[in-house]
């Protein structure tokens, strides 16, 4: 989870970023839901796939921003061309 962390921070382009954040999510996930198991509490299965449709939909959104924004970017370089 460190290493998704740090190339969350450092990350050379925004999709490396976006990938680790998604890495992280994931891994959040399925540690919830081994808690849930060890500790007999189904509910926390409820938090794993709350916080997993969160994470999704995040990322999603996300990631349609920047690709409206690179695509408004070169719209407009192409009308002062």
């Amino acid at each position: 989870m460190v290493l998704a962390l740090v190339r969350a921070l450092k990350g050379p382009s925004v999709y490396d970023r976006v990938l680790a954040v998604n890495v992280f999510g994931t891994k959040t996930v399925l540690l919830l839901s081994v808690i849930a198991f060890l500790y007999g509490r189904p509910d926390f299965l409820d938090l794993a796939l709350a916080y997993a449709l969160v994470n999704m939909v995040g990322i999603l959104a996300v990631l349609n921003f920047f690709q409206n924004r690179s695509r408004r970017k070169s719209d407009s370089e192409a009308e002062n061309d």
